[in-house]
């Protein structure tokens, strides 16, 4: 992409977006009615009755970037055998370096700091295939989030102003996509061949020819991995949801999560506008049914944003430091 575009987009672009949706945002907010019961509901969950799904919530952060870790772990073997301990150093490195990025994909330039420098190119080769095993089970999760509020929508035209024509249309294509994921997924050498066609990428095919050393059993433990890794982050805005009254029915809240996965998975996002655009997805998906409770929806949110990757960005940011230091000495 061309410098001064990028320029655009990170310092006007993203920041105006940020600014409108915030305050989209904010008025939704000071419009709801009984404000002091929702933030009443917010104050009391570490405290209350249900606490423990709060705090099941903190301790799902560990065993979600746990398998995420394992997962780079199985990804690298090939090319540079990582213990656990070290691949989760690595992943929570990348996690300090994603939220500068759009869609996060600066997590793959934090990965490779404690690869060795002939092995990085093939490091980042390596992470496309745990990069499509997350995304087709979003995919996968999304259509089937998708199928049961088509199948289950009391009032068809209502669901984010979009006709159920349209919604078919775009499940129909989302079908389709998790279709063709999937066969490439398991047939990386033809990805490896096609790459190997395209001008200048002769000289790159050394290390992408690491992606043809993954057999189907390493690629089904990827996708399990993945599969498992989703559920936590569905549970964890379930409990969230629960904790808040946003949404009682586990099912309801579990399909609309599916869905909300799956638009944000194909939007691109720049790290200051991300929140606003998670906030405004979630309102209008959680919404669904009448549902007004503006400031438990953003709590939900927010709150999860913040667990799950400001907090391991901060422990990634100490490693980095630590890195730094022990390079210049």
């Amino acid at each position: 992409m061309n410098k001064s575009i990028k320029i655009l987009l990170k310092w006007f672009v993203g920041p105006l977006l940020a600014a409108w949706l915030f305050y989209s945002l904010y008025l939704q907010v000071k419009n709801q009615p009984d404000i002091d019961a929702s933030v009443a509901l917010i104050k009391d969950m570490p405290f209350g009755a249900d606490a423990w799904k709060f705090w099941l919530v903190i301790i799902m952060v560990f065993v979600n970037w746990g398998m995420e870790a394992r997962k780079w772990q199985l990804l690298m073997k090939p090319i540079q055998p990582f213990s656990f301990f070290t691949a989760l150093k690595t992943v929570l490195c990348g996690v300090t370096l994603s939220l500068n990025t759009p869609n996060r994909m600066g997590e793959y330039g934090g990965r490779i700091l404690f690869v060795k420098e002939g092995n990085r190119i093939k490091a980042i080769s390596v992470s496309i295939a745990g990069g499509m095993a997350q995304l087709i089970i979003t995919m996968l999760m999304g259509c089937f989030g998708l199928s049961y509020l088509l199948f289950t929508m009391n009032d068809p035209g209502s669901l984010m102003g979009i006709s159920v024509f349209w919604l078919r249309i775009f499940l129909y294509g989302s079908i389709f996509g998790t279709i063709i994921f999937l066969f490439f997924y398991f047939r990386l050498n033809w990805l490896v061949r096609l790459v190997e066609k395209l001008p200048y990428a002769g000289r790159f095919s050394k290390y992408i020819n690491v992606l043809e050393t993954f057999d189907a059993k390493i690629l089904l433990r990827l996708l399990s991995l993945s599969f498992f890794r989703y559920i936590v982050f569905v549970l964890q805005y379930i409990f969230m949801l629960q904790l808040l009254h946003v949404e009682n029915n586990f099912w309801s809240g579990f399909w609309l999560t599916t869905i909300m996965f799956w638009i944000l998975a194909i939007i691109p996002t720049f790290a200051i506008a991300e929140l606003g655009i998670r906030g405004t997805i979630a309102k209008t998906l959680f919404s669904y049914g009448n549902n007004i409770n503006t400031i438990g929806i953003l709590t939900v949110v927010f709150g999860i944003w913040l667990i799950n990757l400001f907090i391991p960005a901060l422990i990634g940011s100490l490693l980095i430091i630590g890195i730094k230091i022990k390079k210049e000495k």
